[in-house]
């Protein structure tokens, strides 16, 4: 994990996540940010770790979703960057997955790929985490208007309470409720459907 030691070490900063990431939108300061990334870094290789099962895979991811926040966090006012940070590596990695996988046709693989057992468990893992996403996207359909929209600005769209509180016109605890229970009602869904 000493890949994961990229940033120069400096003296904790003592202002809050919120400060900094204000701090760093008004700056861009790649500094700045890499210090806010850096506590975060081996939960973010975790769950990458969790979704692609591959070291090098992972790694690589780390450093993606790091570029990826540079110009994210310009745009973004996040208030929980943590929760924010874990949505981000998650969504990244299911694309990845999902974009290792749609373009994969039997006939395409060639035959030295490696064992047959091998590419069972691919292709097997592959069915699975496809029906899942289908399965959400089932669910997604049935939640109410207002949670099925705040849950994908939220979710797929990465956007902080506020800025869908400005898109939509909802009061900003409604915002969260809808999230929560969006949140709840995809889960029994997908638990009804075995997708999880």
């Amino acid at each position: 994990m000493k890949f994961l030691k990229i940033f120069p070490v400096k003296t904790k900063d003592t202002s809050s996540e919120g400060q900094q990431l204000a701090l760093y939108r008004k700056t861009g300061d790649i500094n700045l940010l890499g210090t806010l990334y850096e506590p975060y870094m081996e939960m973010v290789y975790a769950i990458c770790y969790k979704f692609l099962k591959k070291e090098d895979e992972s790694k690589d991811a780390v450093m993606q979703i790091f570029e990826k926040l540079v110009s994210d966090l310009k745009r973004h006012e996040v208030e929980n960057f943590k929760s924010w940070l874990h949505s981000v590596a998650r969504s990244h990695c299911l694309m990845q997955i999902r974009s290792r996988h749609v373009f994969i046709v039997n006939e395409e693989i060639p035959e030295t790929y490696g064992s047959t057992e091998f590419q069972n468990e691919e292709w097997e893992h592959s069915i699975n985490l496809n029906s899942q996403l289908d399965s959400l996207e089932k669910c997604l359909e049935i939640l109410v208007l207002e949670q099925r929209v705040t849950v994908e600005l939220f979710y797929k769209q990465e956007k902080c309470y506020k800025e869908i509180s400005g898109q939509t016109g909802f009061d900003l605890n409604k915002v969260k409720s809808y999230i929560q229970n969006g949140k709840r009602n995809l889960k029994i869904c997908m638990d009804k459907n075995g997708s999880i």
